[in-house]
C-alpha cells in the first residue's frame, strides 16, 4: 500500500475562475452547426475566427492517434466527509474517490465502469443515451459487491446518490495513455489533453504553431557543416586525405 498526498480537483472553483477571467470572450452552451475554414480564417457558424481549437477528443474533429470512445458509468455515494481515497491499480479493479463535495464520493470499476467500445462517436453515444434504471442498478450491485472485497464497512458507510454516465476518448494501444497530443488540420487545432494539468502542454503546441505560422515559410538554405568541418581540420593542420 501507497499512501500518497493526492488532491482533488475542485471543479466549480475552475469553472468560476475561468468564467470570470474569459468573461468577454466565453460563450457557453452554444452549438456548433457549421464549420468552414479558408486558408486565411475559419467561420464557426458564419462567425469568423483566426483559428479553432477543437477540445470535444475526437467527437468533432479526428485527434491525431487513433482512439476509441467508451461509454461509461460512474457512481456517486454519499459519506462522512474527510474519508480517504482508495484505489486498487494494475488489474480489474476499483477506485473509491471523494470530491470537492466533502461527503460525496465516487465508485469506479475496471470491469464495469465501462459500458462498451465503440468506433465511432455516434455509435458511443446512442450507447450512453441507452442507459437505462435497470442497468444502473445491475451496475450498481456489481460495484458494490465488488468494494466490498476490501472495504468491508462499504454498505454501512456509503449511501448511494446517483450515476454519473459520460464518454471517454481513449488511445488505442495496450497501456494506459495519459499524453497530450494535438493535431491541426489547416487552421483548426485537435487537442487530446490527457490529464487536466496537459492544458499547459496543449497551449504551448498550439502557439509555437501560430507563431511559426506569423513568420512566414522557412527558406531553404544550404547546410554548411561540411564546410566547418573542412575549415576546423585546415586551422589545426590535419591532413584527412579526400
Amino acid at each position: 500500500m501507497i499512501l500518497a498526498e493526492e488532491r482533488v480537483i475542485l471543479i466549480e472553483k475552475a469553472r468560476h475562475y475561468f468564467s470570470a477571467h474569459l468573461r468577454q470572450a466565453l460563450s457557453l452552451s452554444v452549438r456548433i452547426e457549421s464549420v468552414e475554414q479558408t486558408d486565411r480564417h475559419v467561420l464557426v457558424n458564419g462567425e469568423r475566427f483566426d483559428y479553432m481549437v477543437d477540445a470535444t477528443w475526437g467527437h468533432f474533429t479526428p485527434v491525431p492517434i487513433q482512439t476509441f470512445f467508451e461509454p461509461t458509468l460512474l457512481l456517486y455515494f454519499e459519506a462522512a466527509p474527510n474519508l480517504p481515497a482508495v484505489t486498487f491499480v494494475d488489474g480489474p479493479l476499483y477506485s473509491i474517490y471523494p470530491t470537492e463535495e466533502p461527503r460525496v464520493y465516487t465508485l469506479s470499476s475496471v470491469p464495469h465502469t465501462p459500458l462498451g467500445r465503440y468506433s465511432s462517436s455516434a455509435e458511443a453515444c446512442a450507447a450512453r443515451d441507452s442507459v437505462n434504471s435497470d442497468l444502473i442498478r445491475s451496475k450498481l450491485e456489481l460495484m458494490v459487491n465488488q468494494a466490498c472485497e476490501n472495504v468491508t464497512y462499504f454498505h454501512d458507510q456509503y449511501r448511494f446518490l446517483g450515476p454519473q454516465i459520460a464518454i471517454k476518448t481513449k488511445p488505442i494501444g495496450g497501456s494506459d495513455d495519459r499524453s497530450c497530443y494535438v493535431g491541426r488540420q489547416g487552421r483548426i487545432f485537435s487537442v487530446m489533453s490527457g490529464k487536466i494539468d496537459t492544458i499547459f502542454f496543449a497551449t504551448e503546441r498550439i502557439l509555437s504553431m501560430m507563431e511559426a505560422d506569423s513568420d512566414g515559410p522557412s527558406q531553404d538554405i544550404p547546410s554548411s557543416l561540411l564546410a566547418n568541418i573542412r575549415a576546423k581540420t585546415v586551422q589545426i593542420g590535419m591532413d584527412i586525405g579526400g
